[in-house]
């Protein structure tokens, strides 16, 4: 059996291209995806009844209550402020779990020091005082003891919706509203680093908002820019598509010239992707510099990106890598330059294809709205998986108490034993949580969610695939091209798609989505793993690491092919697959030296594009362009809307070249069943075209065709 699937393709009279007198297959996959499918609903419907979004929005106080939150008491409270910040650990820990004092929803934070002892005996700061506390209040000792306001005041910044402490350093002495010191509300003085405990991050989390709010303000004025940008792009590419239908050869070595050209020198956006001149003379400029020859990890990391750009060894490091790249591309270039030629023809054939189905140009827009939707569904849907938990209350208490940690209920807390036990116990909001079956089985939806996105995602990506293949393979196998080509190629591929293959598409996509939910739980473990001194557990999880990663490559690589054979035979999957497999193994010599030296040309031509437009935003953002100096917005970080530029751009550019990369691999699988089964005679003609076969069976390919035979 063996030796039957390495026999070539026999000659078949009948043979005529996409079989389109074929069944459903792989039926058990397609009635599982359905199954699949329909859980998947239900799983989003009982996460969004019990889900709620806001636990994520807004931060909650000991009540479990939202602060801030329209149509309740704390609608014009939207901050949390903390009774005391000394017990609370740091305010990253503070975002995921509660501190063991009580919170409140204020309106304002504390902007002076004060204490309740203090205050008590001026009406005036009384009032003041009263925002802070949660209920109307007596004598002092008795309002401390119960805890219902507290015991001093700290002015404090909002963060996050929370109140921390307004912390400075102003020549390396810690202060507080410009103070050192500070009054406990118990009669004693306290130093302000005493705080720190309480609010040592603050500093990195403010620093971290305050880039995210540059950010976001860079995005607002800069979006139109943006746009415009990625207009370009899409302009370009399409441009380069209509060139490569008329000048394959001619725009291939421009092209190639042009990557170079770019890399030699080009100032590539954000200063990132430079040429390699312009490295060396900003390398040769930072000589001498105060402050230039600081090392990388000397400086760590820095929000404001500009900081690198002011260090030699960043630019020496960017001056290794061009070089490195221009070498690289280079050396393929002088070893390939005779694949190049052979390569363009099979880009002329496929410019010829796409020429004859336009309508494939626009189908990866069909492709990314699903893909939307898939991103979408599963996003809202882990949100309110993740937001469908119930309050839960713990008992918190400052001393040793044995009820410490208990679940209790706010409502009959004080007619319990537990406060006559634990006299300074409190039952505070701890997380949210829950009991039931659903709550206890969170992890396993949340797994299911996952699983199902990378399922769902890849089948789409598969139906796009199997679409183009059997687009394009219509073409190839019209003896007279178009004439004897289906009125709708692309439409009727899609038909056969989803009428007869939903089940196949199904199968490769599945498999696929189990080793990459694999991949992912063992970048998770990885994650866990990194403060570990395990050495071996380690070694052994990259070790899993990387044979998964080449696992998701090949199959990602099978699959490809074996939807091409399924858009021509409509064979189910295994079948196709094991064609597809042989058939490229008849064939190895082809394979390397001609489809991966395209899928280099189209990297190539990507590269050109991101970089063409990448450089035209950097020019224009950085206001060096002096026609429209004046036009281009005032900017915190230009590299914000030159990096969206640029990857806007990549992902444009990869949707057009997308349809093309598609294309050739089906021409070229087209090619090598033409030579198994023709051979070239007037009784078993080839269905190549003529320029085609002018090249490919006159040219370097030749020779493989006696290893064809003995195959």
């Amino acid at each position: 059996e063996e030796d039957e699937e390495r026999t070539p393709q026999k000659y078949d009279p009948t043979f005529k291209g996409p079989i389109y007198d074929r069944g459903c297959t792989d039926i058990v996959c397609c009635v599982l995806l359905v199954v699949a499918i329909v859980g998947y609903v239900v799983v989003g419907v009982v996460a969004w009844t019990h889900g709620d979004p806001r636990k994520v929005i807004h931060p909650t106080d000991s009540r479990g209550q939202f602060c801030g939150q329209q149509g309740t008491p704390n609608e014009k409270k939207p901050f949390l402020f903390y009774f005391d910040i000394v017990k609370c650990a740091s305010p990253l820990v503070l975002l995921e779990f509660q501190c063991p004092t009580t919170q409140i929803c204020v309106s304002k934070c504390p902007d002076r020091y004060m204490t309740y002892l203090g205050a008590h005996g001026n009406p005036a700061s009384l009032d003041y005082y009263r925002n802070f506390c949660t209920s109307e209040f007596g004598a002092p000792p008795e309002v401390l003891k119960d805890r219902e306001c507290p015991a001093m005041l700290i002015p404090s910044t909002p963060l996050a919706r929370r109140c921390f402490p307004a912390i400075q350093a102003k020549k390396g002495v810690i202060m507080v509203g410009n103070k050192t010191t500070y009054d406990d509300g118990h009669g004693n003085r306290r130093n302000v680093t005493d705080l720190l405990e309480g609010a040592k991050q603050a500093n990195v989390v403010l620093e971290t908002r305050q880039l995210a709010m540059k950010i976001f303000e860079d995005y607002t004025v800069s979006w139109y820019w943006i746009i415009i940008g990625l207009v370009i792009a899409m302009v370009a590419s399409l441009i380069f598509i209509v060139l490569l239908r008329f000048l394959a050869g001619i725009m291939v070595w421009v092209m190639i010239v042009m990557v170079i050209l770019v890399l030699g020198y080009g100032e590539v956006t954000l200063r990132v992707l430079p040429g390699i001149f312009h490295c060396y003379m900003e390398y040769a400029k930072l000589k001498g510099e105060a402050g230039s020859d600081v090392s990388l990890t000397d400086l760590g990391f820095q929000t404001d990106l500009r900081v690198y750009l002011h260090l030699r060894q960043t630019w020496l490091a960017f001056l290794i890598i061009l070089c490195v790249l221009e070498l690289v591309i280079v050396l393929l270039l002088v070893f390939l330059r005779k694949r190049i030629l052979i390569a363009i023809a099979l880009i002329k054939e496929a410019s010829r294809a796409v020429g004859h189905v336009m309508s494939s140009l626009l189908f990866p827009l069909c492709t990314f709205f699903l893909l939307c939707l898939c991103i979408a569904y599963w996003a809202s849907t882990a949100v309110f998986l993740s937001t469908s938990n119930e309050a839960v209350y713990k008992v918190f208490n400052e001393s040793a108490c044995p009820f410490s940690g208990q679940t209790c209920k706010p409502e009959t807390f004080n007619t319990t034993n537990v406060t006559k036990v634990c006299s300074d116990a409190q039952c505070l909001f701890a997380f949210y949580g829950g009991e039931t079956a659903y709550h206890k089985y969170l992890v396993v939806l949340q797994f299911f969610n996952v699983f199902m996105f990378f399922w769902l995602a890849n089948f789409v990506i598969a139906l796009g695939q199997v679409t183009l293949a059997g687009a394009f393979a219509s073409y190839y196998w019209a003896f007279k091209k178009p004439d004897d080509m289906p009125a709708f190629p692309l439409f009727s591929a899609f038909g056969r798609a989803l009428r007869y293959h939903t089940g196949s598409l199904a199968f490769g996509s599945l498999v696929l989505a189990v080793v990459q939910v694999i991949r992912v739980t063992l970048e998770y473990l990885d994650h866990r793993l990194k403060a570990a001194e395990n050495k071996f557990a380690k070694f052994l999880l990259s070790c899993l690491k990387c044979c998964f990663w080449c696992l998701e490559k090949f199959i990602k690589f099978l699959n490809r092919n074996a939807y091409i054979m399924i858009a021509i035979y409509g064979t189910n999957f295994c079948t196709s697959a094991r064609n597809a497999f042989f058939l490229l193994m008849r064939n190895i010599i082809r394979v390397a030296v001609l489809d991966k030296v395209t899928d280099f040309l189209f990297f190539l031509g990507k590269l050109l594009i991101v970089g063409s437009v990448g450089i035209l935003a950097f020019f224009f953002f950085t206001q060096r362009i002096k026609l429209v100096q004046d036009t281009a917005p005032p900017l915190n970080y230009y590299w914000v809307p030159i990096l969206t530029v640029i990857v806007g751009s990549y992902l444009i550019a990869h949707g057009f070249f997308s349809v093309y990369g598609m294309c050739v691999d089906t021409l070229f699988l087209c090619f090598c069943e033409d030579l198994e089964r023709n051979d070239g005679s007037p009784e078993r003609p080839y269905y190549m075209s003529p320029e085609l076969s002018e090249i490919l069976l006159k040219g370097h390919l030749e020779p493989s065709k006696s290893a064809d035979s003995q195959g």
